[in-house]
Parts: structure tokens; C-alpha cells; sequence
């Protein structure tokens, strides 16, 4: 009777005690887990030696004999932009297809070749804004809840089955279904990272995804069904029967010696539609950038042969394309302006000084203006542009090497990989330099056409009968060494054009 009493107390004492003890609470629960996993009908595991038996490795084996195929299909499936968009596209509904058809590179360009390129903006912009609106809020979270499920089956089928696998059996080939394994008793310490791996993928899984359309995305993507549906679903219902009772965490539990271990999985997120439409509408932009970039060049160059007779014009030495990777290789601008102030100096020495100089001493030197008023105009912006063809010749003169801002700009790029400060006035003086260049392309494109108004009014003057502008015609054509009227339209014509060239260009800043 007295051992009884004392068995009882003792009892009541290890009660106490282990509430009180974490360590008498662990070992309690890891004693429950093992007597837990000993009735459990998966004879994976042997919780008094802690040992995985073969049953574990046969479990892992069929599920590879299921998925290993679709290891190879499903590689590097997670990063591929082609299966997103797979899936994407498979949600358009018909007038998606069709406009996204219409948004296409190529259809872009093919379109470029009857519009012009304001209104083939404005089409695209259209077309694109009416794409977007047919993605509604609810069918962008199905379609990205779809891609999750997609992934989640990539990180399940990607888990490495055969480094697991070979720790039962070292022998097994990769891939070889046909293979017979001869699993052994291993230490339970040598799956237990393989197995907390494992339960991540397969508890993350969502066993109720419409598998169906899932593999038929697969199949869309890779042209092959990636896994037997049959088997699949099979395999779905062992996976489900092994979360709902618990037996794997119990394993990861008794052999980490750890009965708090839960699987915690994260959901997988991944927004493929905002992906999708910003892809296509940095492609369109692109495309359209393109197209009218390519329609700038096409045109610039037309103009060149048409008033210098060549693409190539080269005039200016140090404000020019070799200065520029220099900048570039501390990721400057450069020298923003070189095509089209090398454009102005070539037409200010070769047509300004020659042809222009020439007509306009004609009508300035010669004329006889009724009023003195009418030719200030004429007069201003021709001693302007004058001075302007020599402003730009020291401009450019001004950034050799060997002049104080070239050989400052040059000490100043030295210097910039080691000084931050550096940099910023570096970026300062070539901003000066291009505002510099620019303002000598504005004010030299306002006075040409300036000049081309007062020839277009000359024209008008001399077909009225009787003159109002200038009063002495018939002096200044014996004078002329070449029919006026003929002369003053051909080079009103060479302004005009050289007016549209610099025009492409000032249009862009």
C-alpha cells in the first residue's frame, strides 16, 4: 500500500516537474510523436534507432518515376518569359488576339509603311489603351493565382529527387524507370534536410489546382504533356493523405529533436499580367521610337543630298562624335549636337558665304529700297549669320586640347573616376557647352528663315507691276550675272531645305 502511495505522488511530482521543465516536456512530446509514427501505416521511419527505412526511399522513388520527365520539360521553366506569356495569351479573350496582333513588331512596321508616324502613334496608343481595358481586375487575379499554381508545381517537380534517392540506393541511374532499386536502412540524420526540403515544395503544392488546365499550358509551352494526368492525380491523393496526417513533419520533428517544427510555406506571387502589358507597351514605344527614328534618318539624309549633294558633311575638328566615348565611359552625355552644328557650319561657309553672299550684295550693295525699313530685317540677319559662321569656328576651335576649356575638360575626365565633385562639374561644363552649341542652332535657323522671308517678299516685289519694294529692278538685273528671279528661287530653295533639316533635329530638344 505504501508503494502505491509513493508511485502516486511520484507521479503527481513528474507532472509538476515537467510543466515546469522544457527539456522533461520535449522529451515527453518527442515520446509521443514516436509512438505516434510506430502506428503509422507508412513504415517510413524507425523512431528508436532513427532510422529511414526503405519504404521512405520507395515512396520518393515512385513519386520520380511520376515527375522525372517532367524535370527536363519543366528546366528552368520559372524564369522563362515564354511561359508566362503562354499563359497570358492562352487568357485573351477574341478581340485581345486580334489587337494584340495588330501590336506586333512586324505589324507595327508594316503599318509604318502607309501612316505616318503621328498617326500610327496615335492608332497604337489607341489600340494598346483598348487591350489593357479588356483585363479586368478579376481576370488579373486568376491569371496570376493561375501562374502561382504553375510555379508551385515547377518547385515541386525541379526538387532533386535522384540526391535523395541515392542515399537508399547508390547505384540508381538518373531517369532509368526500368531500373529495379534495392533501398537499404539508412541514418535518419542523412534525409533530414531532403526531407524539410520536400515538405516545403509538397506542402505548398495546391493539391486542388485545376490540374488539367495547368498541363495544358505545359503542353502549349513545351509541346508536350508533362506528366500522365492519371498518375498525377494519383499521386495528388497520396500527397494530400500525407499532409492531412502529419506523418512527414512528425519524421522532421523526432529526427531534429525538435516537436515544435511546423512547415510554414510561403505563397508564391508572381504579377504576370502588369509584367505582360508593360512588356508590350515598352515594345510599341520602342517600336514606334524606332520607326520614326528610322524616318528622321531617311529624311535627314534626303535633305543632305539635297542641299550638300552627300550624307557625309564633316566640318567641325573638336566638337565631334570621337570626343563623345570618352564621356560616355563616365556616363555623360558627350557633345549633344554634333550633326547638327557640323550641318550649319557646312551651309554657312559653303552656301552662306557664296551663293547668299553674292544675291544679298546684289539687294543690299545694288538695291534701292523704297523704304530704308523694309531691308533692316534682311540686313540684321545676314551680318548676324556673318558673325555667327566665325562664333562657331572659335566655338569649336575653343575645345581643343590644347585651349584652356579643351585642356579643361580633358583634366577634368582624368579626374572624374576619383572625384565625385568632379563629375558634377564636369556635367555642368558640357551642359554650357551644348546650351552653347544649341543656342547657335536656334538663332542660326531664325535668321535663315528670316532671310528666306525677305527673298520670298523680293519675288513677290518683282512680278508686281509696278514695284513697291525695290525701285531699280532693271539696274540689277543688268547687273546679275544670271536671271534673278531664277536665282533668287533656287537659293530660297537650298534655305528652305537646310531650314527643314535643322527643324528634324531642334524638334527633338
Amino acid at each position: 500500500m505504501a508503494a502505491d502511495t509513493e508511485n502516486f505522488f511520484q507521479k503527481i511530482v513528474n507532472i509538476f516537474l515537467s510543466t515546469r521543465d522544457p527539456e522533461v516536456e520535449k522529451k515527453r512530446q518527442l515520446k509521443l510523436i514516436a509512438k505516434e509514427l510506430s502506428k503509422s501505416r507508412y513504415k517510413w521511419y524507425r523512431p528508436n534507432s532513427e532510422e529511414a527505412l526503405p519504404g521512405m526511399g520507395k515512396f520518393f522513388w515512385e513519386v520520380y518515376k511520376v515527375v522525372g520527365s517532367a524535370q527536363v520539360i519543366l528546366a528552368n521553366a520559372n524564369s522563362s518569359t515564354v511561359l508566362k506569356n503562354v499563359l497570358v495569351e492562352m487568357s485573351f479573350s477574341d478581340k485581345q488576339t486580334s489587337l494584340r496582333d495588330r501590336l506586333t513588331e512586324e505589324a507595327i512596321k508594316e503599318r509604318s509603311k502607309t501612316s505616318s508616324p503621328k498617326e500610327l502613334s496615335t492608332q497604337i496608343r489607341d489600340e494598346l489603351s483598348a487591350f489593357m481595358s479588356e483585363f479586368s481586375a478579376d481576370t488579373v487575379k486568376k491569371i496570376d493565382a493561375l501562374y502561382s499554381q504553375l510555379e508551385m508545381l515547377v518547385n515541386f517537380v525541379s526538387f532533386d529527387y535522384l540526391f535523395l534517392l541515392k542515399k537508399f540506393d547508390s547505384s540508381l541511374p538518373e531517369r532509368n524507370f526500368s531500373y529495379t532499386p534495392k533501398f537499404e536502412t539508412i541514418r535518419g540524420e542523412y534525409v533530414l534536410e531532403d526531407l524539410k526540403d520536400f515538405a516545403l515544395v509538397a506542402y505548398t503544392l495546391p493539391l486542388e489546382a485545376d490540374w488539367a488546365r495547368i498541363f495544358a499550358i505545359v503542353k502549349a509551352y513545351r509541346e508536350v504533356e508533362p506528366v500522365a494526368i492519371g498518375q498525377w492525380n494519383k499521386l495528388v491523393n497520396i500527397l494530400s493523405d500525407i499532409k492531412k496526417t502529419g506523418v512527414m513533419e512528425q519524421i522532421i520533428c523526432h529526427l531534429s529533436h525538435d516537436p515544435s517544427y511546423h512547415v510554414t510555406t510561403e505563397p508564391v506571387a508572381d504579377r504576370i499580367v502588369d509584367t505582360y502589358i508593360t512588356k508590350i507597351k515598352t515594345q510599341t514605344e520602342m517600336t514606334l521610337q524606332q520607326i520614326q527614328q528610322e524616318t528622321k534618318m531617311n529624311k535627314v539624309g534626303e535633305l543632305l543630298r539635297q542641299v550638300f549633294g552627300t550624307e557625309s558633311v564633316l566640318r567641325l575638328k573638336n566638337y565631334a562624335d570621337k570626343a563623345n566615348p570618352a564621356f560616355e565611359k563616365k556616363m555623360l552625355g558627350g557633345y549633344l549636337h554634333v550633326d547638327a552644328l557640323n550641318y550649319l557650319k557646312a551651309f554657312l561657309i559653303d552656301y552662306f558665304k557664296r551663293d547668299i553672299r553674292a544675291l544679298t550684295d546684289l539687294f543690299l550693295v545694288r538695291g534701292k529700297w523704297s523704304l530704308p525699313g523694309l531691308s533692316t530685317a534682311y540686313s540684321g540677319s545676314f551680318h548676324e549669320l556673318l558673325e555667327l559662321s566665325d562664333k562657331i569656328t572659335a566655338f569649336d576651335d575653343s575645345l581643343a586640347e590644347d585651349e584652356d576649356l579643351g585642356a579643361k575638360l580633358k583634366t577634368m575626365l582624368s579626374r572624374a573616376d576619383r572625384d565625385k565633385e568632379v563629375v558634377k562639374q564636369l556635367r555642368t561644363q558640357l551642359k554650357d557647352v551644348n546650351d552653347l552649341a544649341l543656342k547657335y542652332l536656334t538663332t542660326g535657323t531664325q535668321h535663315l528663315i528670316s532671310i528666306a522671308r525677305s527673298l520670298k517678299a523680293i519675288v513677290e516685289d518683282y512680278e508686281k507691276s509696278p514695284h513697291e519694294m525695290i525701285t531699280n529692278w532693271k539696274e540689277l538685273e543688268l547687273n546679275s550675272d544670271r536671271p534673278i528671279k531664277e536665282w533668287v528661287v533656287e537659293v530660297y530653295k537650298q534655305i528652305y531645305a537646310f531650314v527643314m533639316l535643322m527643324q528634324l533635329f531642334l524638334k527633338d530638344d
